[in-house]
């Protein structure tokens, strides 16, 4: 998956006051863009020293460590030689090699969006501030802090001996198929949400629900925690039609197009078609 980038080493632990040095990566983003460095026929984060003249009254944040090198949002962009540098659409992480470079430009965007979403203050208006300790951003009026917001989804592949539902969403691409998914409530387990869920998009009862594992999706700020489960085909499947357009059981050696193992669907979708589950 995406974020599985052995034997390179991500660190997301906080770090205040850094100044950053020669070495360190600088991510700037442009709307749903990222500023790149062209090397030949390859693409790189660029590094401070990639920028002539590069001004300290940049406004930067300190983001994570890749390989123990500090990465660094800045909100301005700064000087650069424009025969080196591109802005990519941030979604060539879907097929770009250096999955750890693929890796960092999502979850700062991740970062970015949050800071954002938070200048100024849910409860009482006031323009916020980064607080200098944590990752949290401050209301310095009514003293509200916040957090970064992971919200925990569910994603479960519906099986029934040489069989797996896939769904098609209303805003998936023609004739690309994936897994159920969709957010926990508030109150709600997670795995009465799989079974809510499944209901709800595609009118079964699942049962035999076994936890598979978790994948962080930065685009969604999504906590995707994965699920086995069982469904006895004699049931009608019963796509909403709201989320939901077509849903349908198929066996191994013939399934529709659907996601890359860079995603948890992906992977576990690999896994039946190799017999593993």
């Amino acid at each position: 998956m995406i974020h599985e980038i052995f034997p390179y080493r991500f660190n997301n632990q906080f770090v205040s006051a850094k100044e950053i040095r020669e070495e360190d990566f600088i991510l700037y983003y442009r709307e749903n863009t990222l500023l790149v460095k062209k090397n030949n026929e390859e693409l790189e984060i660029p590094r401070k020293k990639d920028f002539f003249g590069y001004s300290t009254s940049i406004k930067n944040v300190f983001l994570f460590t890749l390989d123990d090198v500090s990465c660094f949002l800045i909100w301005d962009c700064p000087e650069m030689d424009n025969d080196q540098f591109i802005f990519k659409e941030i979604n060539f992480f879907r097929t770009f090699k250096q999955k750890e470079i693929a890796w960092i430009s999502i979850v700062g965007l991740q970062v970015m969006n949050w800071y954002l979403q938070n200048r100024y203050c849910g409860k009482c208006g006031s323009a916020t501030k980064e607080k200098p300790d944590e990752r949290a951003i401050i209301c310095p009026n009514c003293n509200t802090t916040v957090f970064p917001k992971i919200s925990p989804a569910i994603i479960v592949a519906i099986i029934n001996n040489n069989k797996i539902l896939l769904a098609h969403n209303a805003n998936f691409p023609e004739s690309w198929h994936s897994l159920v998914a969709g957010y926990v409530d508030i109150g709600e387990s997670l795995e009465e949400a799989v079974k809510r869920e499944v209901k709800e998009e595609v009118g079964l009862d699942v049962k035999n629900i076994r936890y598979y594992k978790s994948q962080p999706w930065p685009f969604s700020g999504s906590m995707m925690i994965g699920f086995f489960a069982e469904a006895d085909d004699r049931q009608p499947v019963c796509p909403d039609n709201i989320e939901i357009t077509e849903a349908a059981w198929y066996t191994r050696g013939n399934l529709p197009n659907h996601p890359p193992g860079i995603s948890i669907a992906g992977e576990m979708i690999d896994k039946f078609e190799r017999e593993e589950i």
